[in-house]
């Protein structure tokens, strides 16, 4: 029980990535106020955490029901994994513009901002991305039913999830510490390692269909 514990929290601290996912968290939310990022980290750690324990306990049925294999929940993660990561790495996010509307329209706007940022992408897919649903669903599967080996796939996963959260809650104040340039730096750096890791999705999942041979 112990050595599955590890194994997946090592496995779903690499997939998850808990540092790299607090930085482009803290790029997404550059204007929020500390309570509002308070806010934002414990919904989208919640959703996510919901997600890959869904995928632990329901998804290989799930997908067996709808006839989706794993290689291809592999290309489709990686596919839109890779659209944010270009997104990170080659646009430039322009500074808000200063509106002249009521002051109960402007929080409005940036209440669905927020709420968009939360589901899309900091929840799904930057912490329970198609890595951390694939390792779920592998990982329960290795347990073939043992209640107290799944336990500790959960467990691990819970782990992993409060770790991240804790990431999340400093992120800005680390940002705050580096500075705007490096900052801009860090978010493109790790845009390129995300872009790596999605196409290296995108080829396990083209490997393990054994479509080219």
């Amino acid at each position: 029980m112990l050595e599955t514990a590890l194994t997946a929290f090592t496995t779903f601290f690499a997939v998850i990535g808990p540092i790299d996912s607090a930085v482009i968290a803290a790029s997404l939310t550059p204007n929020a106020t500390k309570s509002e990022r308070r806010a934002i980290s414990l919904k989208a750690v919640a959703i996510a955490t919901l997600i890959v324990l869904a995928f632990a306990l329901f998804g290989q049925p799930l997908l067996n029901q709808l006839g989706v294999s794993l290689p291809a929940l592999q290309v489709a993660g990686g596919i839109i994994l890779l659209i944010i990561a270009l997104d990170m790495t080659l646009s430039k996010r322009p500074s808000p513009a200063r509106l002249t509307v009521k002051e109960s329209e402007e929080a409005e706007s940036k209440a669905e901002a927020h709420a968009e940022i939360t589901v899309f992408p900091l929840a799904t897919p930057l912490l329970a991305g198609p890595g951390a649903m694939t390792s779920a669903i592998v990982l329960a599967a290795a347990t073939h039913g043992d209640p107290k080996l799944l336990v500790a796939v959960v467990l691990a996963i819970l782990a992993v999830m409060l770790v991240t959260l804790v990431f999340l809650l400093l992120a800005q104040e680390v940002h705050d510490l580096i500075g705007l340039t490096a900052r801009k730096v860090i978010v493109r750096v790790f845009g390129v390692l995300l872009a790596a890791i999605a196409v290296q999705s995108i080829f396990n999942g083209i490997v393990a269909s054994h479509i080219f041979s």
